[in-house]
């Protein structure tokens, strides 16, 4: 039985689409890069530079926030919106691929995976039904389902193990999802790692099951570029046309650009913020390492004609010095003007698709990229 559909296709540009998504807490324009605030909190930046950057929807980490606070705590308080002050729709995810990745000992069974806490050792089970739960209490509009996700490369038996295993538990995952209030969504994942006839199949089952979205997991864990962009192409058309579709965790502006020229929808990755803290940022000229000793002397800002004040701001010198000097400032920095281009990108991608131009922007902002960093005269 397919759920109600709170998804508008408003045009496409060949398998590029963009979109709108109805949500509880607000619309979200598709494409759409969700920046993740893991623990309930966006890394070196507040809510309303988050907002203020473009951003329509966010990501909550359901296994930190399960942990830590506490679903029935954070529930108790108000929900995730009101409990982080940030407002706007919320996409949680199922808390799986922590467990997995986090988790050096834990056991999956039909009935869910078990895992020591990575805080303080605690045991702890996560069952579809669990999961859902945790999703509800912390009031997320858009929950993900329960899914085993599978590093590659891996045996072609475990992948399908993986990926019939995500089956069963999205029937049960939407069955436990079944009483929450009108306009909330569930999303079902396809698994089938790097085999083809796995994706089709996680696919047409998930589809049979019917969900408000769907996502494509399993991917950027490990495999090479073109694996991903192959799996997404297999992947995609399989898809309802009428729902919006999440790549999961990516992931580089040219990854975003590629997917999307794939028929994805949304995405979501900690590169704008984890880069940020590491003195790296993304600009139309590429990635800048701003640790390199050639921007000691250099008084340019980073992009004069970037839309986020802080990009234009301050000079590369300065921005250099307070990464080499280890201040806090230089990373609050760099994070807001990644998670600013990352969404000055995305309403690029927007604008573009829906004025038939999407390869013509796709093209000069590759050459953009490609071009590099414009040396001081």
């Amino acid at each position: 039985m397919n759920l109600p559909n709170h998804f508008e296709l408003l045009a496409t540009d060949g398998a590029a689409r963009t979109g709108r998504l109805t949500t509880p807490h607000g619309l979200v324009r598709t494409p759409a890069f969700m920046p993740v605030g893991t623990a309930g909190a966006m890394k070196g930046m507040h809510w309303r530079e988050v907002r203020d950057a473009g951003a329509d929807i966010v990501l909550g980490n359901t296994y930190h926030l399960m942990l830590r606070p506490g679903a029935e705590r954070i529930a108790a308080l108000g929900g995730l919106q009101r409990f982080t002050g940030w407002g706007g729709p919320m996409l949680t995810d199922s808390g799986g691929f922590q467990v997995m990745s986090l988790s050096e000992l834990r056991k999956v069974t039909e009935k869910a995976v078990t895992f020591r806490s990575h805080i303080d050792g605690a045991k702890v089970e996560l069952s579809p039904e669990r999961s859902i739960e945790v999703q509800r209490l912390l009031g997320s509009d858009i929950a993900m389902q329960m899914d085993e996700c599978v590093r590659l490369p891996a045996e072609r038996a475990d992948i399908e193990r993986a990926m019939q295993l995500s089956l069963r538990w999205a029937e049960r995952s939407k069955r436990a999802f079944e009483s929450a209030p009108d306009g909330y969504m569930l999303f079902g994942i396809v698994q089938g790692g790097d085999i083809p006839d796995f994706r089709h199949a996680s696919a047409h089952g998930l589809t049979d099951i019917g969900f408000h979205g769907y996502a494509i997991g399993g991917l950027a864990v490990g495999e090479p570029q073109a694996v991903m962009l192959s799996m997404i192409e297999e992947t995609a058309p399989a898809l309802p046309s009428d729902r919006p579709r999440y790549l999961m965790g990516v992931g580089t502006p040219e990854d975003i650009l590629e997917a999307v020229a794939r028929g994805v929808d949304m995405f979501d990755c900690v590169m704008p913020t984890r880069n940020g803290r590491h003195g790296m940022t993304f600009t139309r000229f590429g990635q800048i390492n701003l640790r390199n000793a050639r921007h000691i002397d250099d008084p340019r800002p980073l992009d004069e004609e970037s839309t986020w004040p802080a990009a234009r701001s301050y000079s590369r010198a300065y921005l250099h010095h307070l990464v080499r000097a280890g201040e806090t400032l230089g990373a609050m920095l760099l994070s807001e003007i990644n998670v600013a281009y990352y969404q000055e990108l995305m309403q690029g991608i927007r604008d573009a698709v829906a004025n038939g131009t999407f390869e013509d922007f796709k093209t000069k902002t590759r050459a953009g990229w490609a071009r590099g960093d414009i040396a001081p005269r």
